[in-house]
């Protein structure tokens, strides 16, 4: 009795189906094409919304700074210069000194410190912080330049980047507070985790073929 119910309902079931698509495609193909403009048409002045992007804008929203550093652009700065900075720009999040961190924050997750934790990785509590866990110090200044200050991001010049990626690391201990950090310099910055993770191209070889083994 059972296999004759599926008999039966399998049938409506596609009518209904075939009913529904060809109401679909009967209204598609009666609604006049004005009401779907071409999207193009999204670019045009007429819309008076937005501008076109300067190449100069193109090229900061493209940037990506490697391990290498080797994409860093012109500038320089140093933690002395950079603390005026992190002052104005930073500390209202971060603290300070950098150590402190944010304790909280309204609808968003709390800034977290970028000094100290050094010796805690292999702790119960580890503390993640720049001068601790972070391999490459051009992944500070790509990340600063990216995404820093909260709701002004990339508005730094790179001047200003390089100064207060230098006062980050600074106050880590990692450089001194007159060393002037640049294209060149940046990328030869070791940072104390840098053996802590995989190397950027692991290189795997394949285990001798034993003659012996069985398949």
């Amino acid at each position: 009795m059972r296999c004759s119910l599926n008999l039966l309902v399998v049938p409506e079931t596609q009518k209904l189906r075939a009913l529904a698509l060809a109401a679909l495609f009967a209204f598609a193909f009666s609604v006049p094409c004005s009401l779907f403009p071409n999207p193009s048409a999204a670019q045009s002045p007429t819309y008076n919304l937005g501008r076109t992007p300067t190449e100069e804008e193109i090229r900061a929203a493209g940037l990506s700074i490697g391990p290498d550093g080797k994409d860093l652009p012109p500038g320089s700065g140093t933690a002395k210069e950079g603390a005026k900075i992190y002052a104005q720009r930073c500390a209202a999040c971060h603290g300070p000194t950098g150590a402190e961190g944010e304790v909280s924050a309204k609808g968003r997750r709390p800034a977290p410190p970028l000094v100290g934790g050094k010796g805690t990785l292999t702790s119960p509590k580890p503390v993640r912080t720049v001068g601790s866990f972070w391999p490459y110090a051009s992944t500070l200044w790509d990340y600063i330049n990216r995404a820093m200050p909260l709701f002004a991001e990339g508005s730094l010049s790179a001047n200003e980047v390089y100064a207060v990626t230098a006062f980050v690391l600074f106050q880590n201990g990692i450089i001194q507070e007159n060393d002037v950090l640049d294209a060149k310099t940046l990328p030869k910055v070791q940072m104390p985790n840098r053996n802590g993770f995989l190397p950027l191209r692991p290189e795997w070889k394949a285990p001798p073929v034993d003659p012996n083994r069985v398949p």
